[in-house]
């Protein structure tokens, strides 16, 4: 299939449209970019590095059943909140037109996805990655993070995050949160236009 600005143009030139449009990409990326380097990566990989040098924490198999299988459920809780984060970003870039950081928010109110069971999976995957780590390590020092990140959170959000959320939305964040829980997910996906409240958890 030719690129649509050659076949316009007839060339993919530096200049017109189809450079605008790549330039706007790049920016796009690099908000991207900026926002993940910024926070999950500072949560999840500088913080837990600094507490494994800090606490003399080398990752290694466990000496027992016990400890070996607690690492494989950690492996597997990272997993599973690497492609929560992964999935809730591309929601956010794509139909939220927006990033994860709060200077640089979704323009648009995103409910589908991961979201429509729980109001947070993106911190829930982040968690479920700390939480992991702290498993596939066997460190209390980070197992004690993964609990102030997730208290961090359960605070900032209903006191800060919430109320600027509805005042940028309005009534369909509001009608949201009355379906959809904030922490702990529902067990089917919400459907705009149901009936019942199960928000809050």
């Amino acid at each position: 299939m030719r690129n649509p600005c050659v076949a316009h143009f007839g060339r993919a030139g530096p200049h017109g449209p189809c450079a605008a449009l790549t330039r706007r990409d790049s920016i796009v990326i690099l908000r991207h970019l900026v926002a993940v380097a910024l926070l999950p990566f500072t949560v999840t990989v500088l913080v837990p590095a600094w507490l494994a040098r800090r606490n003399g924490v080398r990752l290694g198999l466990g000496p027992g059943p016990a400890e070996i299988a607690a690492q494989a459920a950690g492996v597997l809780l990272i997993g599973i909140g690497v492609a929560l984060f992964v999935a809730t970003l591309r929601r956010f870039a794509g139909e939220g037109q927006g990033t994860l950081a709060p200077w640089d928010p979704p323009r648009r109110l995103v409910v589908r996805g991961p979201y429509r069971y729980v109001r947070n999976p993106m911190i829930s995957g982040v968690f479920m990655v700390l939480a992991g780590e702290a498993l596939v390590l066997l460190s209390r020092s980070h197992i004690m993070w993964a609990l102030v990140f997730f208290v961090i959170n359960a605070l900032y959000i209903p006191l800060i995050e919430e109320p600027m959320l509805a005042m940028r939305f309005g009534e369909s964040y509001k009608e949201y949160c009355r379906h959809v829980p904030r922490l702990v997910p529902r067990l089917g996906p919400w459907e705009q236009g149901e009936t019942g409240t199960r928000g809050e958890a």
